[in-house]
């Protein structure tokens, strides 16, 4: 397996181009099996996860086109010839099932393998499913795949869940487009990535209200046409670039950045003592000072800190000043970067869902293992400002979430390098 190898090489200062975000693509991709016209998407990152959405759909009948270097997709679903997706595909990734949706609201039926995925805990699809039974869907869980109908088509109903669930408000959300009646999700996540998602199903003429509230309400419709639509900014690759400087000193510009995005965010950077500014090209950060203020941070839904940046603002935390908190709520068992971290001989006491934190001068140099995509990056963070060089291993995580990200630490001044594996 590759490995990449980071030696602490000073301040960081430079431009970052940010790509779109992973996790709103592999929402927009399913959308293409609820239309027979061409849906196209710009600004697509170039990622494994992407890769893997397009086989995916490809084994349904879909069409699915890279163009531009793979920052446009071209995908045509005229023709769904296969409404079963395979063990051996949805393994791979969580986002599988959200071709569930999509499939049973056009054609009445679907076969969807449990998904796979991170190793970050449980993650149950009970809540999709829910959301489909509540719009009249038929559903039988046997020999590891939801089997689903939905004969006369599925009807508008009111899905309210218990817990707020980006992957189940995006699979309701699309669902619903093509159901009979009025829909009402309760409990909505909020996340730039469902109003992104649902700004491009309006495109393809469906009729929603109330997306970035806690309530959508969707009108269904007959049909749905073609669309072209830019994927949204990535607001966890942006928030990972943004703590380069922080924790490196220096400053860089993270060109295509928001703050509305990451405003959760960018609240503990200030109180760390991190200096945000937007500019026209996007958020500049920089960090005069030799050290950063310890702060506490407990992960939440959005508009919340993203539990997808926990593990990235530790690695910061690690050389802060002082005693920093971090309590992880979204996620069971999602500190398992803390004990690579402890090799590099950061402080960090763990107890269930919460880690303490106390700052040390400098992180040294080890080699250390990644146990899932954000703490990947994380190690990488912790080894630009270490002493020595650090060498990550199974950094296959890391294509799945991260495009370019060598050369994009490197144009920065970071002294990084992807090593092959022989």
């Amino acid at each position: 397996m590759d490995s990449i190898v980071v030696t602490g090489n000073g301040p960081l200062n430079g431009q970052i181009p940010i790509a779109g975000a992973k996790n709103a693509c592999l929402t927009l991709m399913p959308a293409t099996l609820l239309s027979e016209e061409p849906l196209t998407l710009t600004n697509a990152p170039r990622l494994s996860d992407i890769r893997t959405m397009t086989t995916l759909l490809q084994s349904l009948g879909a069409e699915v086109s890279s163009l531009q270097d793979g920052q446009v997709l071209a995908m045509s679903s005229h023709d769904i010839s296969n409404h079963k997706a395979e063990y051996d595909i949805v393994r791979k990734m969580r986002a599988s099932i959200l071709v569930l949706g999509p499939m049973l609201a056009r054609d009445g039926h679907a076969v969807v393998s449990l998904p796979g995925g991170c190793a970050i805990g449980a993650r149950p699809v009970d809540l999709h499913l829910k959301a489909f039974e509540a719009m009249g869907a038929e559903l039988d869980l046997r020999d590891g795949y939801v089997f689903a109908k939905a004969p006369g088509g599925l009807k508008g109903g009111i899905v309210d869940f218990p817990i707020v669930s980006v992957g189940a408000t995006e699979n309701a959300l699309m669902a619903a487009t093509l159901a009979k009646g009025t829909t009402v999700i309760k409990n909505a996540a909020r996340e730039p990535e469902i109003v992104d998602l649902a700004d491009c199903l309006r495109k393809m003429g469906a009729q929603i209200e109330g997306d970035g509230t806690s309530t959508i309400t969707i009108q269904g419709v007959d049909r749905l046409h073609g669309a072209t639509h830019s994927v949204v900014t990535d607001r966890i690759e942006l928030g990972t670039y943004m703590l380069a400087p922080a924790i490196c000193g220096g400053e860089v510009e993270c060109l295509g950045g928001r703050i509305d995005l990451i405003g959760a965010f960018c609240e503990k950077l200030d109180a760390a003592g991190i200096n945000v500014e937007e500019t026209d090209k996007g958020l500049k950060v920089s960090n005069r000072h030799a050290r950063v203020r310890a702060v506490d941070v407990t992960t939440e839904p959005f508009p919340g800190f993203p539990t997808d940046l926990q593990a990235q603002m530790m690695a910061l935390l690690c050389t802060a000043e002082g005693t920093s908190v971090l309590e992880e709520k979204i996620f069971e068992n999602r500190f398992m970067h803390a004990p690579e971290l402890m090799r590099m001989g950061a402080k960090i006491d763990v107890h269930g869902g919460t880690a303490t934190v106390t700052g040390v001068e400098r992180l040294k140099g080890a080699p250390v293992m990644a146990t899932d995509l954000r703490a990947s990056v994380s190690l990488i963070l912790a080894g630009l400002a270490a002493e020595g060089e650090t060498i990550v291993n199974r950094v296959y995580h890391l294509d799945r979430g991260y495009e370019q990200v060598v050369r994009k630490f490197s144009g920065v001044g970071a002294k990084i390098e992807r090593v092959k594996a022989e």
